[in-house]
């Protein structure tokens, strides 16, 4: 992908977080880019095309952002407390309503997103898991497989915005409170001393 269509991609993916998907058009994009609708059509056929490709631009960044955490995390918690970050950061500034608008009217783009989570990241779940058993962090008798469903269905569930509606927190607040609720489930006692030192620092 050449840079100055990944550059669209990145500024049109603000502009949607900002404001939701459904109340932007294209001429309102091409308005906030500064380029003819005319130049915005060279890269996107409509405005499903551009989500979708979104959508694929931003996930595969993640799982690029992920490995390279896996790669440079010191064990198996601070893993999950950079994945948690980035997870969290991103998190922050999103519109209410473009999850719901993905679901309604993008189904391709929201399917590449469901695939996302529920294959890479599970997987990346369970690969920490296993990390922090041999590493002697986490308890031994943890249901691995369950686990993974359980992080990746809590963002779902923030994302699907019912359960936490009448709570006065953001979304990344919420993704961190039960994210850290997982990770002291998950330790055991050696895991808890550094998950206690992690979480002053």
């Amino acid at each position: 992908m050449d840079s100055r269509k990944l550059e669209i991609i990145d500024k049109a993916t603000g502009i949607f977080l900002k404001y939701g998907i459904k109340s932007v058009t294209m001429d309102d994009m091409a308005r906030e880019l500064g380029m003819s609708k005319k130049t915005l059509y060279t890269y996107f056929s409509d405005k499903n095309d551009m989500v979708t490709q979104i959508i694929s631009a931003k996930t595969e960044f993640d799982r690029s952002q992920c490995v390279l955490v896996k790669t440079e995390a010191e064990n198996a918690i601070d893993e999950m407390f950079r994945v948690n970050s980035y997870v969290s950061v991103m998190m922050k500034g999103i519109h209410a309503s473009v999850f719901y608008d993905l679901k309604r009217f993008h189904p391709e783009a929201m399917a590449l997103l469901h695939d996302h989570k529920w294959g890479f990241v599970r997987r990346m779940i369970l690969e920490n898991i296993v990390r922090g058993k041999a590493e002697g962090l986490y308890r031994a008798e943890l249901p691995d497989e369950i686990i993974a469903r359980i992080y990746v269905g809590a963002t779902d569930m923030i994302s699907d915005g019912e359960a936490f509606a009448d709570l006065d927190k953001t979304s990344d607040q919420i993704f961190n409170e039960i994210m850290h609720f997982q990770l002291f489930a998950m330790v055991n006692e050696k895991g808890l001393e550094y998950l206690k030192l992690r979480m002053e620092n």
